[in-house]
């Protein structure tokens, strides 16, 4: 049963709920888990690779990509765009592994929009003071930065309706243990465990 395709997680939620440290810790646990590459038209830093770190494309060949519907979101910050290759997802995917995307939520919504048969995760902040706290202690923001974080904050909540689950992350460890739920129902669920054995049916 080793022929069953992976599945895509998409991890998402509001600036400072904890995305990046919940898919840290998670990667730290599931090994087998493939992260998605994300696009970008920036220069390579030192150290970094192509492939490893980012794909790196010129502006021309991404404005091409994003005429050819070859990307499942994008965005440009900084006069740069990144985003996340269609072609890399699905044939990582064909091959049985998982991949897991980390994004923002504008972003998820696009990837929903081009491939919705992914499994969206809403990763929730136990309360609005809490996830002011986060953006404050990270002590990057200005007062009126972290004003706009926190009415950007929630919108994007108000558009929790669009995922399939919600996590919240009142404890890093906890938030995990509940993605690897997530991921584990997921591989059991009736559909898909159905396919492959209709396979083994037909080979007897």
């Amino acid at each position: 049963m080793k022929d069953e395709s992976g599945i895509l997680f998409v991890l998402s939620g509001p600036s400072g709920v904890g995305k990046g440290t919940v898919r840290q810790r998670l990667f730290e646990e599931q090994t087998e888990l493939q992260y998605s590459i994300s696009m970008t038209t920036r220069a390579m830093r030192p150290g970094e690779r192509e492939g490893v770190d980012y794909f790196y494309r010129s502006n021309e060949e991404f404005e091409q990509m994003i005429a050819n519907n070859e990307l499942l979101e994008y965005a440009k910050y900084v006069n740069n765009y990144y985003g996340t290759p269609r072609a890399f997802v699905e044939e990582t995917l064909a091959k049985g592994k998982d991949v897991f995307l980390e994004i923002e939520v504008q972003g998820a919504l696009q990837v929903k929009n081009n491939f919705p048969q992914g499994v969206f995760i809403f990763l929730f902040p136990p309360s609005l003071e809490e996830l002011k706290n986060r953006i404050v202690g990270r002590g990057t923001e200005t007062e009126e930065l972290v004003i706009n974080r926190l009415k950007e904050a929630r919108k994007e909540i108000e558009m929790m309706h669009a995922y399939d689950y919600v996590v919240v992350n009142d404890d890093v460890d906890k938030a995990v243990q509940r993605v690897k739920s997530i991921i584990q129902s997921e591989h059991l669920k009736r559909e898909r465990v159905e396919k492959q054995y209709k396979r083994i049916l037909e080979v007897e």
